[in-house]
């Protein structure tokens, strides 16, 4: 039961990093690989803040809008070239960008921060629920992420800048033609992946700990998520997220890491033989 859990919980954390993906791609048309260096600039920013002796909370949103800040940047500086290209052209040139960029972060969060992690404790360390003990963390990290998936919901669904962003998403010259404003939309929307996915280095520190070199590894598992649930479709990435979730979960405690990550690869080789446009091809 409390291996089930755990997958659970980390569905909805991968989920976080997914979305942000999802968003990215199906509004601007690029990949950020430097996505899980934001996650982890936010971890550590909230880390620092821990240790300099601010309360739990404000370093948790100091970490979250500092992770928001440095992907509105990128879209601000390093992304502008490629957004004034078009179809293939924009999405390799973003591609490149970015993994230069990932480089460049991992290399001054080993350098700067070697030793700094981001771990956070909840006091008790397991409670019992229905006569199973389960991680108090486990609670804590589901019930932030569904927070933030009901906060994200209620803004995408219940706000007019919200349905604006999924116009785009649906037809982005329909939605330019109608008045809305693209470029704004996007800024707003890489500002918006950058703080999910602050609020997934959080989760991991609730988790078991965020270190300065976890970027390629957040990176990565949010892409397969993508690739299987569909690069267009929020539905199908927390599907997807939760999929894998559990069977990273349970495969980590049946054969070990290495080959949980060859399996997870193996699931994303085969969703794009079988679907290539993922559990679910359009938005939402």
């Amino acid at each position: 039961m409390g291996v089930v859990l755990d997958g659970l919980v980390l569905g909805l954390q991968l989920a976080l990093l997914s979305v942000g993906i999802v968003f990215v791609y199906g509004l601007g048309g690029v990949l950020n690989l430097a996505h899980g260096q934001v996650a982890v600039a936010g971890g550590l920013v909230a880390a620092v803040l821990l240790q300099a002796g601010q309360p739990p909370f404000v370093g948790g949103i100091g970490g979250v809008l500092a992770a928001g800040l440095l992907a509105l940047a990128l879209d601000q500086t390093l992304l502008q070239p490629a957004y004034r290209r078009k179809g293939e052209e924009r999405l390799l040139l973003a591609l490149i960008l970015t993994l230069g960029t990932s480089f460049a972060l991992d290399g001054l969060f080993t350098f700067r921060f070697p030793n700094l992690a981001l771990s956070l404790r909840v006091e008790p360390p397991s409670v019992e629920l229905a006569g199973v003990r389960v991680r108090t963390a486990s609670l804590a990290v589901g019930g932030l992420a569904l927070g933030t998936f009901a906060l994200l919901l209620l803004f995408l669904k219940g706000t007019r800048f919200g349905k604006a962003i999924r116009c785009i998403i649906q037809n982005e010259a329909g939605a330019w033609l109608c008045g809305v404003d693209v470029a704004r939309a996007r800024s707003a929307t890489l500002f918006l992946s950058g703080a999910l996915a602050g609020v997934a280095a959080l989760g991991q520190g609730f988790f078991s700990y965020l270190g300065p070199d976890m970027g390629p590894e957040f990176t990565i598992l949010s892409l397969i998520v993508a690739v299987v649930g569909g690069v267009r479709s929020l539905t199908g990435t927390f599907l997807a997220s939760l999929l894998l979730g559990m069977v990273n979960a349970l495969l980590s405690y049946w054969v070990g890491t290495y080959l949980t990550w060859i399996a997870l690869l193996a699931v994303a080789v085969a969703t794009l033989l079988v679907r290539p446009e993922g559990l679910l091809a359009y938005w939402p």
